[in-house]
């Protein structure tokens, strides 16, 4: 199982960090991101609750479907297909809380990978990669 945590001071306010996070069109400015695309819109939003979007990680393509959505403190999501490894996951959650001038980002992602054998290993490198691709991201935010 892998299970992903990272926690970091975003140098931004609160709405500019969610905002960034939240739409699917800034995935691709995004490091080892190739591109954020809206398959179905949210019931109120287009990239709020219920919406899918297909996003390009490095040699993976994950649907993920938005199942909680309270701006600009809480996005949930559940990877519901990827390739070219499957993989169960149960939940991805980014929370933000306001901290000064700064936000609190705490960003985590829990599954596990369905490889017959290697599942275990493979989990643990998804963790290592995971972390790095989610602070990397939270860095990109934070500079522009």
């Amino acid at each position: 199982m892998f299970n992903i945590k990272v926690e970091r001071i975003v140098h931004k306010p609160i709405e500019e960090v969610f905002a960034a996070i939240a739409d699917h069109a800034n995935y691709g400015a995004f490091p080892g991101v190739k591109s954020g695309q809206l398959i179905e819109s949210g019931k109120k939003e287009p990239n709020g609750l219920g919406a899918l979007r297909r996003v390009e990680v490095g040699p993976f393509t994950l649907f993920e479907r938005i199942v909680g959505f309270q701006p600009p403190n809480l996005m949930q999501y559940k990877i519901e297909k990827a390739s070219p490894i499957q993989f169960e996951h149960e939940i991805g959650e980014v929370k933000l809380v306001v901290s000064g001038d700064n936000t609190l980002v705490t960003w985590k992602s829990i599954g596990h990978l369905r490889f017959p054998i290697l599942g275990g290993l493979l989990d643990k490198i998804m963790q290592k990669q995971g972390a790095t691709g989610f602070a990397s991201i939270l860095k990109a935010i934070e500079k522009t």
